[in-house]
């Protein structure tokens, strides 16, 4: 049997206009708001979700890589600061059908040996183990939490808060 999919191709490169595409469908995976819990207020958004892209790729604090397997576009991967945080913050999304396949832990860590800045930060609703579970594969250590209102599910949410030196 041999490397379950994703595993061996998992690399990362520029974000070009034409992965926004695929970032868009990924941000209206119902299933992957309901997980991530601090998305988009609206997934189906798309003027808001063009803005955000804009403001995300113009940033010059930040960085943001598209995630790929092979050809296909996987997800994203960014740098990117928020004020609420003492330092900046990386941030991952998958598409779901990567889920599983170790995509995501092979993708922070290619994207942790990019960014050199330190200390690093990172969040994760307390119920998204899968997230809970790369940042700490990456070496992230978990400091804090602290608790937010997610538009998507409509309640208070539990974030955890985490640390990478």
């Amino acid at each position: 049997m041999g490397p379950r999919r994703g595993i061996a191709d998992v690399e990362l490169r520029e974000t070009f206009e034409s992965d926004l595409a695929f970032f868009f469908r990924q941000q209206q995976d119902r299933d992957a708001n309901q997980m991530a819990a601090f998305g988009a207020a609206d997934p189906d958004d798309f003027s808001a979700f063009q803005t955000k892209w804009a403001r995300i790729r113009h940033d010059p604090t930040g960085l943001v890589r598209t995630i790929t397997i092979g050809r296909e576009v996987a997800g994203s991967v960014m740098l990117w600061r928020d004020p609420d945080l003492p330092g900046p913050e990386v941030s991952c999304w998958i598409g779901s059908e990567y889920w599983g396949q170790g995509v995501a832990s092979r993708a922070l860590a290619a994207f942790l040996r990019i960014v050199r800045q330190r200390p690093l930060y990172g969040r994760a609703a307390h119920d998204n183990i899968g997230s809970v579970r790369v940042l700490q594969k990456a070496g992230f250590r978990q400091i804090g939490d602290m608790t937010g209102y997610s538009a998507f599910r409509g309640e208070q949410v539990r974030e955890l808060l985490f640390r990478f030196d």
